[in-house]
């Protein structure tokens, strides 16, 4: 039985919840492998809306394993609160349905006063993050100071643990103006926290080992864009960790082969949130028309999302990448209407033509669009469940993107609802 990675392939916000929840109900296991809670999923199941960020998108489905990996970043609070919050909506996560990686390292209220606090001194030149302390914390993961969930479980480690963050934190907060750290407040907070989320902890490779010697299916959520990779994004303007699907194995804890099929999950146009490049960008009437119909606001901040035109150039640099070898194409109804529709095919440099987005910052201003222009429909495609119910201009938008991205579409989503949705090629089975 094959396993699947669902992963963005722009700026993120492309629908990747309700593709994950779809596709779980062919899975047995469901894996977040990287990101913490600035990642916002959204699901509409039976017209009832979830709004998650740590908890994978399978939670909402009865007897599937969901799991927290090691590659994300967890804020327990925001954690608990979570699932409180989805408890209120007749969905009960257990220690039995839910497993934290045990070594996965934690976002802690000094991690979020930094983020704050740095943002905050940057000015105009803000990079525009969540202000959660995903950076942070991952910056404290590699600077191998950070507390691990593991660490709650042992009183001296906690303390030696909490120790080394704080020389390194105080010492930040005093160049940013900010008062030391409570060291006190954020030990007692760690103590009572701790009873609480540990019954979730587990050794999550082992889990996933034990699913692979069974033969069941796996299902690697990511969260974020390939544009928004530290690596292969667009620089500085991105977040904290690697989105593409390499990350998954690492993420999760197994070896890269576990991973199978890669599915990218892509907007029929592009939306953006916060600063940096946006090659195809409207700033008109269309621009805001795309951000009314499409509802282009933040899940987990409620900011308003930028947009513009399908950009395949970036979109088919995404796919290489990320070894991506399908797409599920979202929010196809929000074109719906339209007199014309343009999607850009190339980049213009300084009168050069370009077929991929420069890592430069530079380069990346300097980008002019290319366009490809085509006819729109007037028919509705909200709610279709098949081709046949498409208007045969949107089927050949939808031809013409996969020509230019040089990848199939597997997977047509036509609104919000969970069932609203065409399968083209199963990734399971593929």
């Amino acid at each position: 039985m094959g396993n699947v990675a669902v992963v963005g392939a722009q700026w993120g916000d492309e629908g990747k919840g309700k593709i994950v929840d779809w596709l779980s109900q062919r899975a047995d296991v469901v894996v977040r492998f990287q990101g913490g809670h600035n990642a916002g999923h959204t699901l509409v199941i039976d017209g009832t809306e979830y709004r998650l960020s740590l908890l994978p998108s399978g939670v909402a489905r009865p007897n599937k394993r969901s799991i927290v990996g090691n590659g994300v970043v967890v804020d327990p609070w925001a954690l608990l609160k979570e699932i409180e919050a989805i408890k209120l909506k007749g969905v009960t996560v257990t220690a039995e349905s839910l497993s934290v990686a045990e070594n996965a390292c934690l976002i802690l209220p000094v991690h979020r006063e930094l983020d704050l606090g740095r943002e905050a001194a940057r000015g105009e030149a803000k990079l525009g993050t969540t202000g959660r302390g995903i950076g942070p914390a991952y910056e404290d993961k590699v600077g191998r100071r950070a507390i691990r969930l593991c660490d709650l479980r042992e009183r001296a480690a906690l303390d030696a643990r909490l120790d080394a963050l704080l020389q390194h934190h105080n010492a930040l907060r005093r160049g940013l103006g900010i008062a030391d750290a409570d060291r006190a407040g954020l030990l007692d907070a760690l103590l009572e926290i701790a009873p609480r989320i540990l019954p979730y902890a587990a050794p999550v490779w082992r889990l996933l080992d034990q699913a692979r010697r069974e033969g069941k299916r796996v299902l690697f959520e990511g969260a974020q864009g390939a544009m928004l990779d530290i690596d292969h994004g667009t620089y500085p303007f991105v977040t904290s960790s690697n989105t593409v699907a390499g990350q998954a194995a690492a993420g999760a804890g197994c070896g890269p082969g576990q991973v199978g099929f890669v599915l990218g999950i892509v907007k029929a146009y592009t939306t953006r949130v916060g600063s940096g490049p946006f090659p195809t960008e409207l700033t008109d009437e269309i621009g805001e028309g795309l951000g009314a119909r499409g509802k282009e606001f933040g899940v987990v901040t409620g900011r308003k999302r930028r947009c513009g035109w399908f950009d395949a150039v970036m979109v088919r640099q995404a796919i290489t990448i990320g070894g991506i070898n399908g797409i599920a194409l979202t929010k196809l109804d929000v074109l719906d209407g339209m007199r014309e529709i343009k999607v850009c095919v190339g980049y213009a440099i300084d009168g050069e033509t370009v077929d991929y987005l420069p890592p430069s910052v530079a380069g990346q201003a300097a980008v002019q669009p290319v366009y490809e222009t085509f006819d729109g429909w007037q028919e509705s495609t909200r709610g279709a469940r098949s081709w046949a119910q498409l208007p045969a201009t949107a089927v050949k938008y939808i031809r013409r993107i996969e020509e230019l991205i040089e990848a199939p579409v597997a997977l047509l989503s036509t609104s919000p609802e969970r069932e609203d949705t065409i399968l083209v090629r199963d990734p399971f089975t593929a």
